[in-house]
């Protein structure tokens, strides 16, 4: 037992050691990046922003959606009736706030969507909006209502696509820790698969913040492949890698995203997003299932090690320090990470300065306990495909096949 403990021991530091090289590359990847002029790549544009409910960052999003440092641009909003919050709410926004617009800004319009039985309610609201984009774009950006970009967002996501062998230039999320120990949880959860993005072949196109050459869209038939999809990014994904094209990632399009959370919340959200990979991606779940498991199951041989060998054998505490100390690097290395993420928060949005400085420890203190629970959330993968998504049971039967369970009557 001991010799299989230190054997997987020295694999595990070495996993351990690799993910932390994937941090700081990432972390040198965001400073060269800031460095880079932006493109002067600025075609017609038109935003879908599919909503529902009013989160609580949604007035500073409209603020700055509206306000884009872009030339030519339009913005689609889309809901499932006008019964939705978010209607009534984007009408007196916009009547208030008409002045403050950008000076590219040519229309912005509200559609209405049928809800559908068959596919995500997000993805039936991006559907509904696209008979309204006109010829004459020649980028669609898709986006989330509760992330908040900064002035230059549109044009840092859609310069990239003036390499014509670019397909997608997307984004991603990245949570700042608030006050409740579950919105720090949810920040030290999801910043860990925020690095995995980089200069490579391996991105994958994030819902909140992607962008597509309109003719490339329709080449690739992504209408067709969300008739009946839960997930935009990961089917829009799916495609483009299929057909040989390349997703590049764009560090200026980091969104700070701000949400408290319950711990139920919290675990409902963090499954889902492990259930929708196993999903649309099986391969990738099943190499995060094997690689959290052989972390779970090192640590628990470690302990057990340690254990016998201080009560059972008290004799030999050579033996538990010896089997302490790999257990003890691996979790360093987990602080270490922790402690980049914190550097990129602070140097990404240092407008958001005090909250980071109040609460941005969470990266490193909670990056403990998140290998733990990726492992729940990948086992609980294994045992269901059903999610719930703003008030909506869906059946992830197959990434073809979805079947609305239930929907709550208010968003």
């Amino acid at each position: 037992m001991l010799i299989l403990f230190f054997v997987m021991s020295a694999i595990l530091l070495i996993q351990s050691a690799v993910t932390l090289a994937g941090s700081i590359y990432f972390w040198k990847f965001i400073r060269r990046s800031s460095k880079l002029h932006v493109s002067t790549y600025t075609p017609e544009v038109t935003i879908i922003l599919p909503c529902k409910g009013i989160h609580p960052q949604f007035s500073e999003n409209l603020n700055f959606l509206l306000s884009q440092d872009y030339p030519n641009y339009r913005v689609i909003f889309s809901m499932a009736s006008r019964e939705d919050p978010a209607f009534l709410f984007i009408e007196n926004y916009i009547k208030l706030n008409r002045e403050k617009f950008s000076q590219g800004l040519l229309e912005n319009r509200t559609v209405i969507a049928n809800p559908s039985r068959n596919r995500g309610e997000k993805v039936n609201n991006s559907l509904s909006a696209l008979p309204y984009v006109p010829d004459s774009t020649l980028v669609l950006v898709f986006s989330d209502a509760d992330a908040v970009p900064k002035t230059d967002w549109l044009r840092s996501l859609v310069g990239p696509l003036g390499e014509a062998s670019l397909t997608v230039s997307t984004g991603f999320r990245w949570y700042l820790p608030g006050t409740s120990f579950a919105s720090q949880l949810r920040a030290a959860w999801d910043t860990s698969i925020a690095t995995l993005l980089g200069n490579h072949d391996q991105n994958f196109a994030w819902g909140g913040s992607m962008a597509i050459r309109q003719e490339e869209f329709k080449r690739l038939n992504i209408r067709d492949v969300w008739q009946n999809a839960v997930s935009d990014d990961y089917t829009l994904t799916n495609a483009v890698r299929q057909a040989g094209g390349k997703i590049r990632f764009e560090p200026r399009c980091l969104l700070a995203s701000r949400e408290e959370s319950s711990l139920r919340n919290f675990f409902s959200w963090s499954n889902r997003q492990i259930i929708i990979t196993r999903v649309h991606a099986s391969q990738l779940w099943k190499l995060g299932l094997g690689a959290h498991l052989f972390y779970g199951i090192t640590f628990l041989i470690g302990l057990g090690v340690i254990l016998e060998s201080l009560v059972g054998n008290p004799s030999k505490p050579i033996t538990a320090l010896l089997a302490s100390a790999p257990l003890i690097c691996v979790q360093l290395i987990g602080v270490m990470k922790g402690l980049i993420r914190l550097r990129i928060a602070k140097s990404c949005f240092p407008q958001e300065k005090s909250s980071i400085l109040r609460n941005g420890s969470a990266y490193w203190k909670l990056s403990l306990l998140v290998p733990w629970i990726m492992l729940y959330n990948f086992m609980v993968a294994g045992f269901t495909r059903h999610i719930e998504w703003a008030g909506v049971r869906y059946e992830l039967r197959s990434p073809t096949e979805v079947v609305v369970l239930n929907r709550k009557t208010n968003p």
